[in-house]
Parts: structure tokens; C-alpha cells; sequence
């Protein structure tokens, strides 16, 4: 129905994650009905940030600077680490304003029925930062889903025998949710993580 560099156009932008093919024929016609200079500036903003645009050589999150502002923040508890699955996270945990030390981004979670091996995320890494006599606390902030609680034990496994105390964030019901809608799991890990008032 398209000519062929329109449909080569609705398959680049297929290829993104979360767009199906009328969204991605939305946003084809988008940028083919824009000026030529709001196209011309989406491409060159898409290769800025490729070019710019890397990984911590500490952390792993991203950065234009090496290393990151975070890790190269004097004011930040350099005793402490928390371990996220991806860069994401390190964003939703630096909203709340509370979490005040380091952190490394694992860029996945351990998971076998996707061919995901321990040897496939930053482990090693976290491994190799820890041998800084500094560090004394590793928080494990993966995911609650079944590859994230996998790879929380299989760090936790490692870390252990380190004498670096190992803590992983609590899991339970959201703040206005209604307990005859929460699922068993949740409730088991909301009760698991409570603590005294």
C-alpha cells in the first residue's frame, strides 16, 4: 500500500519496543506530515545522544560524563550500593529523595527460559566493586518478579561470605490499595517486611 521508503520507515519504528505496526504507521506519517527541520532534529537529537551518550565505568547507569554524576558525588554514602536491574530504576529511586549512596545497574536479571546467565548481566562487576574495603551494606533492589528474587538469592549467595551486610527492599500492598484485591504473593512478602511500629 506505501511506497517502499515509507513502509522501510514503518518498520524502523516498529522495531521499538511497545509499538505495533499502527502505531508505528502513526508515527511515520507524523514525521513524513512535520517540516523537514522537526524530522532534521529528531535524527540529529537521536545520534547526539548515541554518540554522548554511555555507561558508567563505576555503576553502569547512564552518563555523558565518566564516571556519573552520582558516583562522583562527594556527598553521596559510599558505604552503601543498591543493585537495580536497569537504569529505570536508578531513576525512580532518585524521586524519592531519600536513597543517598551508590548504586549498580545489573542491565537485566538472571532468567533461564530467556538464555540470561549470571555471566550475561553485571555481576561481575558488582563483584569487583566490592572489594573496596568502603563498601558495607549492598541493597538488593531487583524486581518482584521470579527473575528478579533469582538473581537478588544468587547475589545475595555471593556477597555473603563477604562480611558486607546484604538487605533487600520490602515488597507489599501500595499505599491505597485494598487488601481483598492483593494477590497471595504480595501478602506474603508485605508481612515478611513488616516492621514494629
Amino acid at each position: 500500500m506505501y511506497s517502499q521508503t515509507v513502509n522501510k520507515l514503518i518498520n524502523e519504528f516498529e522495531k521499538l519496543p511497545g509499538i505495533g505496526h499502527k502505531s508505528a504507521v502513526r508515527l511515520a506519517f507524523y514525521v513524513l506530515e512535520s517540516p523537514l527541520d522537526v524530522a532534521q532534529n529528531m535524527a540529529s537529537t537521536i545520534i547526539d545522544a548515541k554518540n554522548k551518550v554511555k555507561f558508567c565505568s563505576v555503576c553502569y547507569n547512564i552518563t555523558e560524563n565518566d564516571p556519573c554524576d552520582i558516583c562522583s558525588n562527594k556527598k553521596r554514602d559510599d558505604s552503601v550500593i543498591c543493585v537495580v536491574e536497569n537504569v529505570k530504576d536508578v531513576v525512580a529511586m532518585e524521586k524519592t529523595h531519600e536513597y543517598k549512596g551508590l548504586y549498580h545497574v545489573l542491565h537485566g536479571s538472571i532468567s533461564p527460559m530467556n538464555n540470561i546467565t549470571a555471566g550475561d548481566i553485571k555481576i561481575k562487576e558488582l563483584l569487583e566493586r566490592l572489594k573496596d574495603d568502603k563498601i558495607k551494606e549492598v541493597i538488593l533492589a531487583t524486581n518482584p518478579t521470579i527473575e528478579g528474587e533469582a538473581t537478588a538469592m544468587y547475589i545475595s549467595r555471593l556477597i555473603k561470605p563477604l562480611g558486607i551486610t546484604v538487605t533487600r527492599i520490602a515488597h507489599g500492598i501500595p499505599v491505597g490499595g485494598d487488601l481483598e484485591y492483593t494477590d497471595e504473593i504480595t501478602l506474603i512478602k508485605a508481612l515478611e517486611g513488616r516492621r514494629e511500629m
